[in-house]
């Protein structure tokens, strides 16, 4: 073939190449506001990292926990589990959270779904809480979480006892989350960082047998980066996942950061096809979060992370994950 021809054949490949590549655009269905000590980089910034990266929605909550600046610490801690010092329940999150949205033009504020976070799952009286915070401001609240129940090491540092999905003070709040078509967003780990079985996963599932009305959304599946530490990737993750997308409509997953390696993308960054099958199976029924706390400097990055992985779905199943089907739980009267 004459150079010319060469050339030219090879910039319309290219140009094919481009014009087939996806754009996404995204809804962020695990953001917090602020970090451990309730500080956060501020609205402006976040406003910029959004309109930087195609993230249109985002799901906008506080951290209902506290970190203590020991007096026996020399140095402020920069994360939970900076020293031992404990953590507690910290109502005041929400009330940042909802400064923060109020304070927005109303153009804007409609990207933003604000979740109830700052209450003690082990406290009944915290569903009385709940409608108190619904009651002071009526339409603000989209949903409940993220519910810290099992969370790695935060749950020892915590005060107070053991939180848990299936308490009969969760029970309280999965009913008023019913009652007023709110979905619940649950930290629940599946398992410890030793125990290669579902050890905790009764203490999720309970609750989405007992409530059929209330949708809940599995934070990263069960799993966290804590867990990997130890255990690589849980074996049992994939077969347990499946059969609970089979036995329970009302099981969404957020695919956030944790979950991607080793899980969503192999050791090359290559999607592994039994995750992409699994997805194509409940096409409504995973969203993607970055999780990030306080700061969103990085926010692009890792919701661009998960690209990879949607480019080898169908496209229709692709932009259901990256933006749909966070929107689509969100509560019907919006």
């Amino acid at each position: 073939m004459p150079l010319f021809r060469y050339s030219v054949a090879c910039l319309l490949v290219f140009a094919c190449h481009v014009a087939s590549a996806r754009e996404y655009a995204y809804s962020d269905a695990h953001l917090h506001y602020v970090d451990f000590f309730q500080e956060t980089a501020g609205m402006p910034k976040l406003l910029k990292a959004m309109a930087d990266n195609r993230i249109e929605h985002v799901m906008i909550s506080g951290i209902p926990v506290a970190k203590k600046w020991h007096e026996d610490e020399p140095k402020r801690p920069r994360y939970y589990a900076g020293d031992d010092a404990d953590a507690y329940w910290y109502s005041a999150t929400d009330v940042i959270v909802a400064a923060a949205v109020n304070s927005l033009a109303p153009e804007q504020r409609q990207y933003f779904h604000p979740f109830l976070s700052g209450f003690n799952p082990n406290d009944k009286n915290s569903a009385a809480h709940i409608q108190r915070m619904l009651d002071l401001n009526p339409g603000l609240w989209q949903g409940i979480g993220e519910v810290f129940t099992r969370h790695d090491d935060l749950t020892a540092l915590t005060s107070g006892d053991t939180p848990r999905a299936n308490n009969e003070a969760m029970t309280r709040i999965y009913h008023l989350a019913a009652e007023n078509d709110l979905p619940v967003m649950l930290h629940s780990n599946i398992t410890s960082k030793r125990e290669k079985n579902p050890l905790y996963l009764a203490e999720v599932e309970e609750p989405l047998r007992n409530h059929p009305h209330t949708r809940f959304i599995w934070a990263h599946a069960g799993t966290s980066a804590e867990i990997h530490r130890h255990q690589t990737r849980l074996d049992f993750l994939l077969p347990t996942l499946t059969r609970m997308l089979e036995a329970y409509p009302n099981l969404f997953v957020d695919l956030s950061w944790s979950m991607l390696t080793p899980y969503l993308l192999d050791e090359q960054g290559k999607p592994r096809g039994e995750w992409l099958k699994l997805v194509e199976r409940f096409p409504e029924r995973f969203m993607l979060g970055s999780d990030v706390v306080g700061r969103f400097n990085k926010l692009g990055k890792e919701m661009r992370s998960f690209d990879p992985f949607l480019d080898a779905l169908p496209e229709d199943v692709a932009r259901k994950v990256a933006r749909d089907n966070f929107l689509s739980i969100l509560p019907r009267a919006l």
